[in-house]
């Protein structure tokens, strides 16, 4: 991958083929994924080499989850004002910054201050790769989609194995800053960032207010796992309500504002993000509980699974280059049907019938799913948002998908301490299943309608 993309430099005056593209864009986002999945198979070996417990040490990932999802919201609207050239290279300084402190941290605390810079970072590669493929006229983007799924979904197949590889061989802080190889792609896609930006300025109290809300949400939701007292939840459960109340204050008082009216409002941006939700929630759950179930109820080898879970890579690649060519309504019916085979495959998994095998193909669907869901809800999105708020949407977008990663996440790991984790997957269904009955029921609206 990274050869490809040092490969696909180009020379002044050149434009980079569709194919190039979406190498180059896939490269920028992709690394995000192993943020969570495959830094959660490092979590044993931080808890030993740092002495901390099972709570202390899921804030290496609850505070990435934070970081992350912020960070593309925050860099989406960067972009828009100040230029996706002047977001990128902050979000490049901002990856490199947070994987020297993750690398070099003496203490948790520590690691989870560079965990978060690292992650913030990794939200504006993710903001700006989006940002740059809604810019693209439209026939342009569909090309470059057709392989941007394809880019994304080995991105998301490899996560795990690659986590095991790196732990196991390397070093467990290797495994922590791997999110940071998107820098590699910066230098091909600074030619692609040629788009000035509108110069009107960041509000920063929607900005404050929205960062509240979500990073005191995605805590609540994990309170259990990070073994918060009572008084800790009813603050941040205050926190939440006040932080909600501004930022919808904000966004009726000033329509412009971080959140703007003109995104959020449309029902396009709702249904996009319903279905987005449903694919990365279900999506993050079963990363946590299928490796869970290989390993503990059939010996699988962090290894092994890694492995098993790579013929994902191949039918997402197919599936999502083929719903980038079939168009937006055509495409949403593969994504539909590809979430629906996820979500038998994950009830199956939960009856305990089959072996290990349903768990591997519920895995396989659910990654396979997310690389269809790049590809079909970046197409829709942009055409009917005016071009200085391109960056916002995708932002806000990608926002509503990570905070729901978390989510799916946190529900499972809280429901397998009162179900067990062999049949968490009937509940990690209920995602999946509400992203195809949203992508069949609604109707793909034209450009520019409201």
């Amino acid at each position: 991958m990274t050869a490809a993309l040092v490969a696909g430099a180009v020379t002044p005056g050149e434009r980079p083929g569709p194919l190039s593209t979406a190498v180059r864009l896939g490269g920028l986002f992709g690394p995000s994924v192993f943020g969570v999945t495959a830094a959660a198979v490092a979590l044993p070996d931080v808890a030993v080499a740092l002495r901390a417990g099972a709570a202390e040490v899921a804030w290496v990932l609850t505070a990435h989850a934070l970081a992350l999802g912020v960070g593309t919201a925050v860099f989406g609207r960067l972009a828009d004002s100040r230029g996706v050239r002047v977001a990128l290279l902050i979000a490049s300084l901002m990856l490199a910054a947070g994987a020297l402190v993750c690398v070099v941290a003496p203490s948790l605390g520590v690691l989870v201050a560079g965990r978060l810079l690292l992650a913030a970072g990794s939200g504006g590669a993710t903001a700006v790769s989006a940002a740059l493929l809604a810019n693209m006229e439209g026939g342009r983007r569909l090309r470059v989609l057709a392989g941007y799924g394809m880019v994304m979904a080995v991105f998301a197949s490899v996560a795990t194995l690659l986590g095991g590889m790196v732990t196991t061989w390397v070093s467990w802080r290797v495994t922590l800053v791997l999110p940071a190889l998107s820098v590699l792609a910066v230098p091909s896609c600074l030619r692609l960032a040629v788009r000035p930006g509108s110069r009107r300025p960041i509000d920063l109290t929607g900005a404050a207010a929205l960062t509240v809300g979500v990073s005191t949400l995605l805590v609540l939701i994990q309170s259990r796992t990070l073994d918060l007292g009572g008084p800790v939840v009813a603050a941040l459960a205050a926190g939440f309500v006040l932080a909600a109340g501004a930022l919808a204050w904000r966004v009726v008082r000033r329509p412009d504002g971080f959140v703007p009216r003109a995104v959020v409002g449309r029902p396009a941006y709702r249904i996009e993000s319903a279905i987005g939700a449903g694919v990365f929630g279900g999506l993050f759950a079963a990363m946590y509980a299928i490796p869970q179930i290989l390993a503990g109820s059939y010996g699988w080898s962090v290894l092994g699974i890694g492995t098993a879970l790579l013929p994902g890579a191949a039918v997402g690649a197919v599936l999502s280059r083929r719903a980038g060519l079939l168009g937006t309504r055509n495409g949403r019916l593969v994504l539909a049907a590809t979430a629906l085979a996820a979500a038998v495959a994950l009830i199956v998994t939960a009856t305990g019938q089959g072996g290990p095998w349903p768990a591997v193909l519920a895995a396989s669907l659910c990654l396979a799913a997310f690389a269809v869901a790049q590809v079909v809800i970046i197409a829709a999105l942009p055409a009917g948002l005016p071009l200085h708020l391109r960056g916002a949407g995708m932002g806000l977008l990608n926002l509503t998908f990570f905070v729901a990663g978390g989510v799916g996440a946190a529900v499972t790991g809280a429901a397998a301490t009162l179900i067990g984790t062999a049949r968490t997957p009937a509940l990690v269904a209920l995602f999946p299943l509400s992203a195809a009955v949203v992508a069949v029921v609604t109707r793909p609206r034209a450009a520019g309608e409201r």
